[in-house]
């Protein structure tokens, strides 16, 4: 099963979010890329420098404060995201910030591996659970139950 995998990064950790592409880029050649906007150039430059014509689909979206940050937290709500690598500069406020939180929180609810930086990434992305077919994820009984509750 191909893995499909949402990658974020602000300005001040794109590169940091590069570094891990390339150094990951044997384990994402055969996964799916949703990534936003300028991250998305930058992946897919660095992915073409390692893995020449053996590239993996790169779907890029719009900029994050553009709305790429919520075309990712649909995907994830829609069940089409395995994970979710989000880099994010916690030095400053970013101007879209709920949107930053949106993510945190629908990773969090839609149970799927989210990692905010390259060690938690690394462990997620090497875990032998990861790449086995026959784990599932559980989706929280709490999801059916709110899509179901009496008003």
């Amino acid at each position: 099963m191909i893995k499909k995998i949402a990658l974020v990064a602000h300005d001040a950790r794109k590169q940091e979010l590069v570094s891990w592409v390339r150094f990951n880029a044997g384990s994402l050649k055969d996964c799916r890329l949703f990534c936003t906007g300028t991250t998305g150039r930058l992946v897919e430059e660095a992915l073409a420098e390692v893995l020449g014509d053996d590239m993996p689909v790169i779907d890029k979206l719009l900029s994050g404060p553009l709305g790429g940050d919520a075309q990712i937290g649909a995907l994830i709500a829609e069940g089409k995201v395995d994970m979710l690598v989000f880099f994010c500069d916690n030095l400053i406020m970013q101007g879209h910030q709920n949107d930053v939180m949106s993510l945190v929180r629908l990773a969090s609810l839609y149970n799927i591996p989210f990692a905010t930086n390259r060690s938690t990434a690394d462990f997620i992305i090497s875990s032998p659970l990861y790449r086995d077919d026959s784990y599932e994820r559980i989706i929280p009984a709490c999801i059916e139950s709110y899509k179901n509750r009496k008003l």
